[in-house]
């Protein structure tokens, strides 16, 4: 069985044995067929709102919230269609906040491609820092104590607005909606408060939950303490093609955007697998090790426990160098010495999250990495296997584990969750 593996650019192929072997896909919508008419129908009839267009008066200012490097969200549509419905507000009055959480600025070469270059020439692009305290403002705190500090930017506008990418998220439940405010515009503190090891921690910090979801009902409270005007929700399929698009009400949209992602991307099958084989979907989204634990985590799923999950992604970026991902990584003697570490510490380390469920993983399953761009070195440094070659790699796990084991295939990693149609 020739499987294709959503990998870099261009993927790579992969022979499985065709007798055991199993291929678990998102549900296949193709992309609608006039996006930029459903995008504009979105925002001129939302869901529990008025029209963008009646929201801004020339006179006020626009903030637009927008996706990162690291999503591969159709901003390069999206945003042109909020502008045109906006054409009444002067173009000095409008920013586009890149809402980058704790990542890296995008490049000015990334932003022309996320954005396009007519608006990057024609409007103020600004990457969000959340280590900068002078473009930060304080904004109250949420119910359980969480102090709220945000793009300064984004607080003094007279008009906010979100553009999200809905797709199932490893412990936010879901991202887009109310995740354009916080993490992707807050803080570091706020962050680090968001992203502690009790609520990654929670048994309901997972893929596809929202509410009673303690990280997302934190996110949440954010956006809704400090306000969203109009927000703007799609869906996207394995082209990166829009398959549905929602605009209005920030909660009524990102709820029905979520729907419409886990009936496509949350996928049952009946029992573990002893070897998972996934990837992390494709460049943007493989670009370093860091967003490919990811990947780890949806094979983690299905994963019998003591089995093997092998992980392609391209990593071009590395492990990343910035953050602290790689540094707590090479401080651990082993995964579950790094899970001791973070959950009896008495503060949130920036990055700890990633090392955490990673090492959740970890303490279930044999992890191997393939990667063309990290050394062997690099890999056993962030305690993973490295496996040149994945059909081998796959061949050496099934003989490990007898001749009655078999092997699961997510090719589009985390764009599909699997889960236990007989679990919880």
């Amino acid at each position: 069985m020739r499987t294709r593996l959503a990998y870099g650019d261009d993927g790579i192929f992969v022979e499985f044995p065709d007798d055991r072997t199993t291929v678990v896909e998102p549900r296949y919508v193709p992309g609608l067929p006039d996006e930029e008419g459903a995008l504009l129908t979105a925002i001129r009839n939302p869901v529990g709102s008025a029209p963008l267009r009646q929201l801004a008066s020339p006179g006020q200012t626009v903030a637009i919230s927008v996706c990162d490097v690291t999503r591969p969200a159709p901003t390069r549509l999206m945003l042109p269609a909020v502008l045109r419905e906006l054409g009444h507000v002067p173009p000095e009055r409008v920013t586009v906040l890149i809402a980058t959480g704790t990542h890296r600025a995008n490049t000015p070469r990334e932003l022309e491609a996320m954005l396009g270059p007519e608006v990057v020439a024609g409007y103020e692009v600004v990457n969000h820092d959340a280590f900068d305290d002078s473009t930060l403002a304080e904004a109250g705190e949420t119910s359980d104590g969480i102090p709220i500090t945000l793009c300064r930017r984004w607080l003094d506008a007279d008009v906010r607005i979100t553009l999200g990418l809905v797709e199932p998220h490893f412990f936010a439940g879901f991202s887009g909606g109310p995740k354009m405010v916080a993490p992707g515009l807050a803080g570091f503190g706020t962050t680090m408060h968001l992203h502690n090891a009790a609520r990654i921690g929670s048994l309901r910090a997972t893929w596809g939950i929202t509410e009673g979801n303690p990280v997302h009902d934190s996110v949440r409270e954010i956006a809704r303490i400090t306000g969203v005007d109009f927000a703007l929700d799609v869906t996207i399929n394995r082209e990166m093609r829009i398959t549905a698009a929602y605009g209005g009400a920030p909660r009524a949209v990102h709820a029905a955007a979520c729907q419409a992602s886990r009936q496509t991307a949350m996928r049952p099958v009946e029992r573990p697998y002893e070897v998972v084989v996934t990837t992390n979907s494709g460049y943007p989204l493989d670009q370093n090790l860091y967003q490919a634990v990811k990947g780890m985590s949806a094979a983690a799923e299905i994963v019998s426990d003591g089995g093997t999950i092998i992980c392609a992604a391209e990593c071009r970026d590395g492990v990343p160098d910035h953050g602290e991902y790689g540094r707590l990584l090479r401080e651990g003697r082993s995964p579950a010495d790094l899970l001791e570490r973070i959950e009896s510490a008495a503060e949130t380390t920036h990055d700890q999250w990633q090392v955490q469920i990673q090492a959740r993983v970890q303490a279930r399953a044999r992890v191997l990495l393939h990667s063309s761009h990290l050394t062997d070195e690099q890999v056993a440094a962030a305690h993973l296997e490295a496996a040149d070659d994945v059909g081998a790699a796959v061949d050496e796990a099934l003989g490990h584990h007898g001749p009655g084991s078999r092997v699961c295939v997510l090719p589009e990693g985390p764009q599909t969750i699997p889960y236990l149609s007989a679990g919880p």
